[in-house]
């Protein structure tokens, strides 16, 4: 399995590889691992690390293709059943073993998501090799058929199984609740549509906390940086509110983990995200809905509880079982 270290997919790696009955050998890119990853890696049967940059990244192709060499070499020696990618652009290798893409997000995607325009021609590589890592793949995977659906948009891929995140409940067991609206996530990245709570937070009744990389002095906002996560699961056990405005979000294991902590959610208006959460979540659109739904929330306790009690009892059924079980018969259908 190969994993980068930068984002959710080291998350979804360490949940899928508790719930599954198989030994799971982990092939990690982008950065160093942090202490805290390298405390869970012991889940792992084995631990391969590694600096290769990784595909999204800005003009990574000598250092992709090194690290292509570098995973065929670990299959020689590790020999597995199914090798499980989540990227794309490796899928292209002359692998030994069935290949199964996993699809957490894509460049393409983000960029008529986020920027409303194609994605401009410096990553038209990078389109034509995802494209081609997807139609060489054994099986790709989605965990929404929202995301499903943008493959199809953005590569004009089409056959995705839809197998949905999961996270174990005893990590964000819910608290005390106070008068808190919590976001989490990169500062930087548009797709979370931090900056729009950012601007509405002077206007809010209650503590605003802003937990993640990038941060900067922001008005209103009590800006934490990047938290380990047993102080970010305990502050959402004690926040009321869990916002994220997110303009892409594929799936949105923090909104997960929030939800396990029994945070309403006030969540972007996206297919994906109400594909999730249904009606155990708040939907809005631009500044002024979600002010006007986080105002709403703090100012009635009783209102927020309801509406984290929504959250969590939707959030129970996505456990790492249901993603372990789903990639479990792929792996099947693509050994046999």
């Amino acid at each position: 399995m190969t994993a980068d270290t930068v984002g959710g997919v080291w998350t979804y790696c360490v949940e899928l590889a508790h719930a599954l009955d198989a030994q799971v050998h982990l092939a990690t890119m982008g950065r160093p691992l942090s202490d805290a990853q390298r405390a869970e890696a012991g889940v792992f049967a084995s631990l391969h690390e590694s600096t290769f940059p990784l595909e999204w990244q800005d003009d990574p192709w000598p250092g992709v293709d090194a690290a292509g060499a570098w995973l065929l070499e670990l299959e020689r020696q590790l020999k597995p059943d199914v090798v499980h990618l989540n990227g794309y652009v490796h899928a292209m290798l002359a692998w030994s073993a069935p290949v199964l893409v996993v699809a957490h997000s894509d460049v393409v995607s983000w960029f008529r998501a986020v920027q409303s325009v194609e994605a401009p021609p410096v990553w038209d590589t990078y389109r034509a090799r995802v494209t081609a890592g997807l139609q060489a793949a054994g099986a790709v995977a989605a965990p929404t058929a929202a995301a499903a659906a943008d493959l199809v948009t953005s590569y004009g891929f089409s056959g995705a199984v839809v197998v949905p995140n999961g996270r174990r409940p005893e990590l964000v067991p819910p608290g005390h609740k106070e008068p808190i609206v919590l976001a989490a996530g990169r500062v930087w990245d548009a797709a979370k549509g931090i900056d729009a709570l950012c601007r509405v937070a002077p206007a809010l009744p209650g503590r605003v906390l802003v937990g993640g990389e990038g941060q900067g002095d922001l008005p209103g906002v009590e800006v934490l940086g990047v938290l380990p996560f047993p102080q970010l699961a305990e502050l959402m056990g004690r926040a009321a509110v869990f916002a994220a405005p997110a303009r892409y979000e594929p799936f949105g294991l923090g909104i997960l983990e929030a939800g396990l902590a029994a945070c309403a959610l006030v969540l972007g208006d996206l297919p994906s995200l109400r594909e999730v959460w249904a009606d155990a979540a708040v939907y809005v659109t631009g500044d002024r809905a979600l002010q006007a739904a986080l105002h709403e929330l703090l100012a009635d306790p009783a209102l927020a509880a309801e509406r984290g009690t929504q959250a969590r009892q939707r959030a129970l059924g996505y456990a790492p079982g249901r993603t372990a079980a789903g990639c479990s018969a792929l792996y099947e259908r693509l050994a046999s």
